[in-house]
């Protein structure tokens, strides 16, 4: 099987390599960004792709959606998604959407490399391979608000948010720092499943989730 890896951390991907060529899979290609990943994967046209789902320049959801590009020109593309941890949105988004020769595992049960290999070779093969605590946790999200996913930090940010306070209005009332206010605000827009879409301005969409608790 020939393979392309996605991932911002050289570490990884080098693991990922050693990991599948031991299994007798070849890595043909890597990428270290969504953008490259899309233009490396229409290149050689894979039998399997896996990618993460965070990567520069955003670390939020740049995977996913270079999947969803790569999709649009090549509909079958076979590609299995990474995560360190689980975002309901994501998830939700990606197992509703239907599509075959789709994967989406915690990068944790790369570990269990039996597992992991089977579900590489699932995925390649045109199949559906779901992280089993990803299942749950979209079953789970069905009776529970995405509010519930925010930490105690990320529910005060979105407050605050909602008073109409800026980054830096929001880093003086919390007596935290700029970076930390970007770094909360990022993580609870994608707990909330709210893209980088020029087309949605995040923070009132955000701010309206939370007035719609």
């Amino acid at each position: 099987m020939q393979v392309l890896i996605a991932d911002d951390s050289a570490l990884l991907r080098e693991g990922l390599r050693l990991l599948l060529e031991d299994a007798g899979h070849t890595v043909v290609g890597s990428a270290a960004s969504g953008t490259e990943l899309v233009v490396r994967a229409l290149e050689l046209r894979p039998d399997l792709v896996i990618s993460d789902i965070r990567m520069p320049p955003s670390h939020t959801d740049e995977g996913l959606r270079a999947a969803q590009e790569i999709r649009a020109t090549w509909p079958e593309a076979p590609i299995l998604l990474l995560s360190q941890y689980v975002v309901v949105g994501y998830a939700t988004e990606l197992i509703e959407s239907g599509e075959r020769a789709t994967g989406y595992l915690l990068k944790d049960r790369v570990f269990d490399i039996r597992a992991f290999l089977e579900s590489i070779e699932r995925v390649a093969g045109g199949g559906v391979a779901i992280d089993p605590d990803v299942v749950g946790q979209v079953i789970a999200s069905r009776r529970r608000s995405p509010l519930d996913e925010l930490t105690h930090r990320e529910r005060e940010v979105l407050e605050l948010m909602g008073e109409g306070l800026t980054n830096a209005g929001i880093s003086q009332r919390l007596y935290i720092s700029g970076g930390a206010v970007e770094k909360h605000t990022q993580r609870l827009f994608a707990k909330l499943g709210l893209s980088e879409d020029a087309s949605v301005h995040r923070r009132v969409t955000a701010v309206l989730t939370l007035l719609g608790r």
